[in-house]
């Protein structure tokens, strides 16, 4: 489902036909949510395939529908392909520098010994204190 997803978020960004991103983004949201589900949070799944494949998708195939977006005829991929490409390997070799900074040296450094437990209150002081950055970041690049 993950490489599905991927696939299909790439292609969302490649294709220049509205109708046919549409359905790209479609199963991008579903295979998110089936990946919730994987990972054993149904109620996000649920939500995930309702509200934003069961609403949001449906309303913007339908703008789409109503706007008559003739499909184009000629070129198959935007002009901004290679740039957009350019920045996924960037940004790719920007995780993977930051993943390779913060793995433990070996694997019996990964946790102390008593440091099982790790509930709301840690969870939040850790994300304040270290990530905070981080997310304003994403919210940035989210919006």
């Amino acid at each position: 489902m993950g490489v599905i997803a991927l696939l299909s978020a790439v292609l969302m960004l490649v294709i220049r036909e509205p109708m046919r991103v549409a359905l790209a983004l479609i199963t991008t949201m579903v295979m998110l949510g089936g990946i919730y589900g994987l990972l054993g949070v149904h109620f996000i799944a649920a939500f995930q395939v309702l509200i934003y494949v069961g609403a949001v998708m449906v309303f913007m195939v339908y703008v789409i529908m109503l706007l008559e977006v003739r499909e184009v005829a000629g070129t198959r991929f935007s002009k901004l392909l290679v740039p957009g490409l350019v920045g996924f390997v960037l940004l790719v070799g920007a995780i993977g520098v930051s993943i390779w900074s913060i793995l433990p040296a070996s694997a019996d450094a990964a946790l102390p010994a008593g440091d099982t437990a790790f509930g709301i209150s840690a969870f939040s002081i850790e994300f304040l204190n270290d990530y905070w950055l981080h997310f304003e970041l994403t919210s940035v690049l989210l919006l």
